[in-house]
C-alpha cells in the first residue's frame, strides 16, 4: 500500500498585498483627476507688456495671482497667459492670435500701441483690453475699434486737476514738460492742458520735449542740454505731463543741480510718475522734494484688498528680490481687475462658444467694485469718474494732502458725500480754493512760490525807462558819463519807488533808458529784452496782447488844447445872475410893490390920487428901496413888516451881485478860440501831437486828419513855440499832459472837454509776471492812503490861479436855488400881511354897515375907534 501524502499551500500574509493595492488606487485617482483636468476648457490670453520694468513686473505678478485664483476655483475653464514684449505690438498680437490662439489681448500703456493692437483685434475679432486711453476720445471710436475696452481713463480729468492747482495759486504761466513717445500722442494732452489753463486765465509759456529714454545713449547730458533752454524763460512752474520713471529721474536730478528746483519754483508731476514713487530709491525721491504729485485713488480697505496685498507681496518678493518695495500699485490693481473682467464674462456664458463677439459683449456687462475702483463700461470706456489723490514729496517720502474729483474739486475726503457737504451741491467745483493740506515747497519756502524767476542782487529786474519823454514832469533822465551813472526822476519814477517800498519782499532793479517809441518799449518787454517798463504808458487793448499792465495810477483821456482869449461881453453885468434868478427877482419886486400899494393907498396920502400916480409911486418906492433911497413915509404897521423883510432881501441880493460881478471882472475868464474839430479839418488847419505815442495814430485814423496836417511835436517847449509861431492851431494831448502844460501856460491856453477815454497810465511787465498783482495791490494802498494824490499834486496839479483853465469855462453865475428860501420868506410875509389887511377890511366894512343900520352901541363904537387908531399909527 502506497501512502500518498499531499502538501496543502499556506496563505500569504495580508501586509504583503497592501502596498500593491495602495499604488493601484493612487494610479486610479490620478487617472480620474487627469481626466477631469483634461475636460476643462483652456482659454489662452495674450499679455503685451515689458516685464523688465517695474510696471511690467507688477502687472505680471497681479495677473498670475488672478489666473491662479480662477483656475483653482473654476470647474469648467482654465486660463493660460502668454507674455510678449511691447516693442512690436502689432506683430506680437498677430503672432499670439495665430500661434497661441489667444482669445483676449491685454496690455499696452501707450495709446498709439493700443490703437495698433485694436486694429488687429478689429480685423481678427479678438477683444482687446487696453491700459491706455487717448487724450481726446474720437467721436467714432466704437466704430473704429469695435473690440476695444479701455481700463484707463483719458487724461482730461488729470489735466483739469492740474489746471485747478495752477489756478488755486494764481500762477499765470507754466512750462509743460513731456517725454516724446515717438508717435506724437502727447499733442492731445498738450492741447487739453492749454485749453484748461486758458479757462482759468493761465497759459503755457514754453514746451520742453525730451527724447525717448531708449533712444539716447547719454540721457543725463541730453536732459541737461534741454533744461538750459529754460534759462530764457521767466516761468518757474513746471508741469511734467508724461514721462518714464527713468527720464523723470534724470530730469529732477539735473534740474536740482541747475537750481530749477528751488525757491519760488513749483513742480507738478502726473500719475505716470507719482504712481511709481514707492518703487524708487531715496536719492531719486529726495531730488523731487517739494513737488506736487497727482495719483489715482484706490481704496486700501476691505478683505479682498488685504488678501491680494499679502499674496502679492509674498510672490513679488520671491520673484524680484532686487526690488526694494514690494507693495502693489495702481498698475497691479488694474491688471488684476482686467482679468476679473474676462473671468466674469466667461462665467456669464451659458455654454462655451468660440464667438469673440459674445465674449466681448459679456465683458462689457461688467459691473463690480474692483481693486482699482468701480468697473463699469459704456461704449468700451470706464463710466465712473476718477478720484485723484494729491501728494506732496517731503524728504525721502511723500504725504497725502488732498483729494480731487471732477464734480467737487478739492476735498479732504475722497467720498462724494464729503465733497457735497463741503462745497455744496450747486457748487460742483471749487478751483479757486487752495489745497487743504499744508504744502512743503521746493527750497523749504514758507510761503506760496510765485512760480516766476524773481529778481536777485545778481540778476536784478531790468526796467526800461523812456529816454526822451515829451514832458519831463513824468520821466526825466539826466545822463551821466556811463549808463550806470544816469539819474532818473519824475512823477512815474516816484510812484514806482513808493510802490516798491510797499512790497512784502525786496525787489532789486536797475533802470535803463530807451530812446524809442512807446510801442518799442512794449515790444522790448514782450521779447524779454526788458522785464518791465516804468513810465507814462497808457493802457491800450492792443498793448495788453503783449504785456500785463498794473492797475492805473493816473487817469487818461484825449483832450484838445487850443489858445484861449479873454471872455468879454456887453452884457457882462447880467452874468452874475442866471436868467431864472433875474425873473424871480423881478417877480418878487412887482409882488412887493403891489402889496405896499394895497396896504398904503387907503390911509397914506402919498399913495393916493389917480391910478397912474398910485402905481408909479408904489413902483418908485419899491425900486428906490433897492438902493435904500426911498423917502415916502409908511403909515401902516403891516407895510412896515413887509418893507423890513424886503430890505433884508435887497441887502443880500445886492451884496451877492456886487461880489460876483467883481470876481468876474477881476479874474480874467479865458474862452477857447474854438472847440469844433470839424472846423479845424474844414479849414485845413494844422494840429500837433507827440509822434512817439499812440496819439498821432489816433488823430490820423480816428479823427481823420490828413497826415500832412499833423505835426510831430517833441516836447512841451516845442508846443509853446508852435503855438506862438502859429504853425499849429490846436494840439491833441492826454489829460495828464494837459495838466502839466496848463500848469505853466494857463493864461494863454485852454483845454476842451475829453474827446475819448483810455485805461489810464500804468506800469508794464512781462505776461504772467506775479509782480503785476503785487504792484496793483500796492498802487491801491498808495491811492487809499492819499500818498498817490500827494504825488500828483506835487508834480501835475496846477496852482490856484490856473485851476480854472484846465477844462472849458464853467459859468459862475448865481442860481435861483441860492436864494429860494429868502424869496419864500419875503413872499410869505407879504401874503400874510395882505390877508390880515383883507380881514380887517371885511370887519370894518361890516361895522360900517351895522352902524348904518343902527345896531352898534356907543361902547362898541368907542372900542373899534381905539383899534383903528392903533392900526393907523
Amino acid at each position: 500500500m502506497n501512502l500518498v501524502i499531499s502538501a496543502v499551500p499556506r496563505p500569504w500574509p495580508f501586509f504583503f498585498f497592501f502596498p500593491v493595492v495602495l499604488v493601484i488606487c493612487c494610479l486610479l485617482c490620478a487617472s480620474i483627476n487627469g481626466a477631469e483636468a483634461n475636460n476643462k476648457t483652456v482659454m489662452s490670453m495674450g499679455i503685451i507688456t515689458d516685464v523688465n520694468t517695474r510696471i511690467g513686473k507688477e502687472e505680471k505678478t497681479a495677473m498670475e495671482i488672478a489666473v491662479q485664483n480662477y483656475n483653482t476655483n473654476s470647474e469648467s475653464h482654465q486660463l493660460s497667459l502668454h507674455f510678449r514684449h511691447a516693442l512690436r505690438v502689432a506683430s506680437a498680437a498677430e503672432e499670439m492670435i495665430r500661434d497661441q490662439k489667444v482669445k483676449v489681448i491685454i496690455g499696452m500703456h501707450a495709446w498709439p500701441e493700443a490703437a495698433l493692437v485694436a486694429d488687429v483685434g478689429r480685423q481678427t475679432g479678438v477683444p482687446v483690453i487696453s491700459f491706455a486711453a487717448p487724450a481726446i476720445n474720437p467721436p467714432l471710436m466704437p466704430l473704429l475699434w469695435p473690440f476695444l475696452i479701455q481700463m484707463a481713463k483719458n487724461g482730461s480729468e488729470q489735466i483739469q486737476c492740474i489746471a485747478d492747482i495752477v489756478h488755486a495759486y494764481n500762477w499765470q504761466r507754466v512750462i509743460a514738460i513731456y517725454e516724446d513717445e515717438g508717435y506724437g500722442s502727447n499733442a492731445g494732452m498738450l492741447a487739453l492742458l492749454s485749453e484748461a489753463l486758458q479757462n482759468v486765465g493761465s497759459e503755457i509759456e514754453y514746451r520742453l520735449v525730451l527724447p525717448p529714454f531708449s533712444s539716447v545713449n547719454d540721457p543725463g547730458r541730453v536732459v541737461q542740454e534741454e533744461l538750459i533752454k529754460l534759462n530764457k524763460t521767466q516761468s518757474r512752474v513746471f508741469i511734467v505731463l508724461d514721462s518714464s520713471l527713468e527720464t523723470a529721474t534724470y530730469l529732477f536730478r539735473e534740474a536740482k543741480q541747475m537750481g530749477l528746483v528751488g525757491r519760488d519754483s513749483a513742480w507738478i508731476i502726473s500719475d505716470s510718475i507719482t504712481s511709481l514713487l514707492d518703487s524708487v530709491n531715496n536719492s531719486v525721491i529726495s531730488s523731487m522734494e517739494g513737488a506736487i504729485g497727482i495719483k489715482t485713488y484706490y481704496s486700501e480697505n476691505g478683505n479682498e484688498y488685504g488678501n491680494f496685498y499679502a499674496h502679492f507681496r509674498k510672490i513679488f518678493r520671491d520673484k524680484y528680490p532686487e526690488e526694494d518695495n514690494c507693495d502693489p500699485g495702481i498698475y497691479a490693481l488694474r491688471a488684476y481687475d482686467s482679468l476679473r473682467v474676462v473671468t466674469q464674462a466667461i462665467e456669464r456664458m451659458i455654454t462655451y462658444t468660440s464667438s469673440p463677439k459674445i465674449l466681448f459683449d459679456k465683458m462689457l456687462l461688467s459691473n463690480f467694485s474692483g481693486l482699482s475702483g468701480k468697473i463699469h463700461f459704456e461704449g468700451g470706456q470706464l463710466l465712473d469718474s476718477s478720484t485723484l489723490r494729491i501728494v506732496n514729496v517731503i524728504g525721502k517720502r511723500y504725504k497725502e494732502i488732498d483729494f480731487w474729483t471732477p464734480e467737487f474739486g478739492f476735498s479732504l475726503s475722497p467720498s462724494k458725500e464729503k465733497g457735497e457737504e463741503k462745497n455744496g451741491r450747486d457748487n460742483v467745483s471749487n478751483p479757486a480754493k487752495t489745497l487743504s493740506g499744508p504744502v512743503f515747497w521746493p527750497g523749504n519756502l514758507n510761503r506760496t512760490p510765485t512760480g516766476w524767476e524773481m529778481p536777485t542782487d545778481a540778476k536784478p529786474l531790468k526796467i526800461a525807462v523812456p529816454g526822451i519823454a515829451t514832458f519831463d514832469e513824468f520821466v526825466k533822465v539826466t545822463y551821466g558819463e556811463k549808463p550806470n551813472l544816469n539819474k532818473y526822476n519824475g512823477f512815474c519814477i516816484q510812484v514806482f519807488l513808493r510802490v516798491r517800498d510797499l512790497l512784502r519782499y525786496d525787489l532789486p532793479f536797475e533802470f535803463e533808458a530807451h530812446n524809442g517809441s512807446y510801442n518799442d518799449l512794449i515790444y522790448g518787454v514782450y521779447n524779454k529784452t526788458y522785464d518791465a517798463v516804468i513810465g507814462d504808458l497808457t493802457i491800450l487793448a492792443k498793448r495788453r496782447q503783449y504785456v500785463d499792465f498794473t492797475l492805473p495810477y493816473a487817469e487818461s483821456s484825449m483832450e484838445m488844447m487850443v489858445p484861449a482869449k479873454p471872455e468879454w461881453s456887453a452884457l457882462m453885468f447880467t452874468v452874475p445872475f442866471t436868467w431864472e434868478l433875474w425873473v424871480a427877482t423881478g417877480a418878487i419886486l412887482i409882488y412887493t410893490m403891489l402889496i405896499v400899494w394895497f396896504l398904503e393907498h387907503q390911509s397914506n396920502p402919498e399913495f393916493s390920487g389917480p391910478w397912474k400916480s398910485q402905481i408909479s409911486t408904489a413902483l418908485w418906492f419899491t425900486i428906490s428901496s433897492l438902493f435904500f433911497a426911498h423917502r415916502e413915509k409908511i403909515h401902516n404897521n403891516s407895510t412896515r413888516v413887509v418893507i423890513v423883510v424886503w430890505l433884508f432881501v435887497v441887502l443880500v441880493l445886492t451884496s451877492s451881485y456886487t461880489a460876483s460881478l467883481s470876481s468876474m471882472l477881476t479874474v480874467q475868464q479865458l474862452q477857447p478860440t474854438f472847440t469844433d474839430i470839424q472846423w479845424l479839418k474844414k479849414n485845413n488847419l494844422k494840429v500837433g501831437c507827440s509822434g512817439n505815442s499812440f496819439v498821432k495814430e489816433y488823430v490820423e485814423n480816428v479823427l481823420k486828419f490828413s497826415p500832412e496836417n499833423i505835426m510831430d511835436v517833441k516836447n512841451e517847449y516845442k508846443y509853446l513855440e508852435e503855438f506862438q509861431s502859429n504853425n499849429i492851431a490846436a494840439a491833441f494831448l492826454e489829460l495828464p499832459y494837459v495838466k502839466v502844460f496848463l500848469n505853466k501856460y494857463c493864461k494863454g491856453y485852454s483845454g476842451t472837454m475829453p474827446i475819448n477815454r483810455y485805461g489810464g497810465l500804468a506800469f508794464a511787465f512781462q505776461k504772467g509776471s506775479p509782480i503785476v498783482k503785487d504792484f496793483s495791490e500796492a498802487i491801491l494802498n498808495l491811492s487809499e492812503s492819499g500818498d498817490l494824490k500827494s504825488l500828483e499834486d506835487q508834480w501835475l496839479t496846477p496852482p490856484h490861479e490856473c485851476s480854472t483853465n484846465l477844462n472849458s469855462n464853467t459859468s459862475n453865475s448865481l442860481r435861483l436855488q441860492s436864494f429860494l428860501v429868502l424869496y419864500l420868506v419875503s413872499f410869505s410875509t407879504s401874503t400874510i400881511c395882505l390877508l390880515l389887511s383883507l380881514i380887517h377890511f371885511l370887519i370894518n366894512h361890516r361895522r360900517h354897515q351895522d352902524a348904518y343900520e343902527g345896531n352898534v352901541t356907543p361902547a362898541d363904537e368907542s372900542v373899534w375907534k381905539n383899534v383903528e387908531e392903533m392900526r393907523l399909527r
